[in-house]
């Protein structure tokens, strides 16, 4: 039997899939190009997964479980490597699997908090707000938000660089209780050593950004994909014009943003105003 490439399987879930799908591929007796010509993708993906270079969509984990009678076991990996993204709405749903598993995420928010930050209570206040709001939306949206934060507690969180627009530190989301809260708590998300948050001043008139609030995600510093708000829904792409738009658009708006440490100081400043 062939040699496998080093993969050490006790690494995390992630290195257990591309172990197990090597295994048992030479085990079968097949080369990456034939299981990939049995399971509809090419042999380079196929090679690509078993390096950790590129991420299995389920329908890969599933049809390669399939051709090598495994019964459910990369499925089974592939949840625990790459877990479903949470209830959201339909069209963030897509960006929310590309969330989980970018390797760095930069957001510029010019009107709320950015929803990976957001409490329960500001969450709450926002999609109450809704036209169309039920109660049973507003709570599926919330819990759906709130399990969004669970990006930076899983295996090799993503880098997360934060851009938020001075104004929204002063704009009063559900009274003054809920706009403390919030503010502490993107002090204490602000000290996590995977995130940086950065205020864009009221005097900036990071005009590039006045449109709309957006997010890159990269992968091994190549940005891939953005999601882009608008009414009356965001929406994801993928192309290469639109992803080199916004990533100029997204450093002339970094470049008029106060660093870190004086962010920190303003956002200090916000927790005494809502005090």
């Amino acid at each position: 039997m062939p040699h496998m490439t080093k993969i050490n399987p006790g690494e995390s879930a992630r290195s257990r899939f591309a172990y197990e799908l090597q295994r048992h591929r030479l085990l079968a007796g097949l080369t990456q190009g034939q299981l990939g010509r049995r399971v509809g993708f090419s042999g380079s993906l196929v090679g690509a997964v078993e390096n950790l270079k590129r991420t299995p969509s389920d329908d890969f984990a599933r049809r390669c479980d399939q051709a090598l009678g495994l019964e459910g076991v990369l499925e089974a990996l592939h949840v625990e490597g790459w877990p479903p993204p949470p209830p959201v709405a339909d069209h963030f749903r897509s960006f929310a699997f590309e969330e989980r598993r970018a390797t760095a995420i930069q957001t510029w928010d010019p009107l709320l908090v950015p929803g990976i930050f957001q409490t329960e209570s500001y969450a709450r206040r926002v999609f109450t707000r809704a036209p169309d709001a039920t109660p049973e939306m507003v709570e599926e949206r919330v819990a759906g938000r709130m399990q969004r934060k669970n990006v930076l507690s899983q295996e090799n969180p993503p880098l997360i660089l934060s851009l938020i627009d001075e104004g929204v530190l002063r704009r009063p989301i559900g009274g003054k209780d809920v706009m403390r809260e919030q503010m502490r708590h993107l002090l204490e998300i602000a000290a996590h050593p995977r995130v940086t948050i950065q205020i864009v001043p009221f005097d900036a008139e990071a005009i590039p950004g006045l449109l709309a609030g957006f997010v890159i995600a990269e992968q091994r510093g190549t940005p891939y994909t953005v999601y882009v708000d608008s009414v009356p829904d965001g929406r994801t792409m993928s192309d290469r014009n639109s992803i080199a738009s916004l990533t100029a658009r997204y450093d002339a708006i970094r470049s008029e943003a106060y660093p870190q440490s004086q962010s920190l100081k303003v956002i200090k400043e916000a927790v005494e105003t809502w005090t």
